[in-house]
């Protein structure tokens, strides 16, 4: 028990290493890495919340803007948490060849990619948090619903940069990313309730965004919270974010040791 729970330990620091070795490079260039995360919900909610929203009563008695501001800050998490690990990821493992500095170290490759996660789940809660201080000043959030959706932002972001890890280490080229990217990530932007309510769509299609589509889950729990509204699927929502963050941790550090033969 103690030996395991040592172990355990060891793996913790060494993960929190490899965290503080992105966090610091992310801050050498923080301006450039900072004004994307302001700037891209705010042409969202621009074009689409005020634009066509100025075209739209309501829906499910909120303002459209209002209905999509939660979205827009659970897609945001998502893009950023992918992203990081699935291009970041693949450009330090095969072009920087960070992977094999670090390794040259008593710090393993389970450590290594532990790291990497945290990093990518990192990255979208600093999305997560320029986009809530931007939907508090135009009063689309309550500063308690912005609070507990942080936590759960950073959780989606586990789960999302555990998917990217898992795509980075079964891409044989940097190319092949742009699959998963444009054929997973943009349909489920569009199909996980983000634009519009997920009971408009044919029942076969909101079974599959249910089963095979996480953003869906995210979107369902951030809108409840951010709008203060009842979420009937709240345990099902969390029950498939926790089972996601584990099975796709786990496989991501075995797709890697399998790549790397470590």
């Amino acid at each position: 028990m103690k030996k395991s729970m040592k172990s355990a330990w060891i793996t913790i620091i060494g993960a929190y290493r490899v965290w503080m070795r992105n966090a610091l490079v992310f801050r050498k260039n923080i301006r450039v890495n900072l004004v994307p995360p302001f700037i891209e919900p705010l042409l969202y909610l621009g074009a689409i919340g005020f634009g066509i929203g100025a075209y739209i009563t309501d829906i499910d008695g909120l303002p459209y803007v209002r209905f999509i501001a939660p979205a827009i800050l659970a897609a945001s998490v998502m893009n950023a948490s992918f992203f990081e690990c699935a291009y970041g990821t693949y450009v330090r493992m095969y072009y920087q060849k960070t992977f094999d500095a670090i390794l040259a170290t008593p710090i393993t490759l389970k450590e290594v990619i532990l790291g990497e996660i945290l990093w990518g789940a990192t990255r979208g809660l600093i999305s997560a948090l320029s986009i809530s201080i931007i939907l508090l000043i135009l009063g689309l959030a309550s500063p308690i619903g912005i609070i507990l959706a942080l936590p759960l932002s950073f959780l989606a972001g586990i789960l999302f940069s555990g998917i990217a890890a898992c795509f980075s280490s079964i891409s044989p080229s940097i190319d092949t990313i742009s699959y998963p990217a444009t054929l997973f990530i943009a349909p489920m932007f569009l199909f996980s309730g983000t634009f519009f309510p997920l009971h408009l769509l044919p029942e076969a299609v909101q079974i599959f965004a249910l089963l095979f589509l996480p953003l869906t889950h995210v979107v369902s729990l951030i809108r409840a919270l951010l709008t203060e509204t009842a979420n009937p699927l709240w345990l099902i929502n969390l029950l498939w974010i926790g089972v996601g963050i584990i099975v796709f941790s786990f496989l991501a550090i075995r797709l890697f040791e399998r790549r790397l033969i470590v």
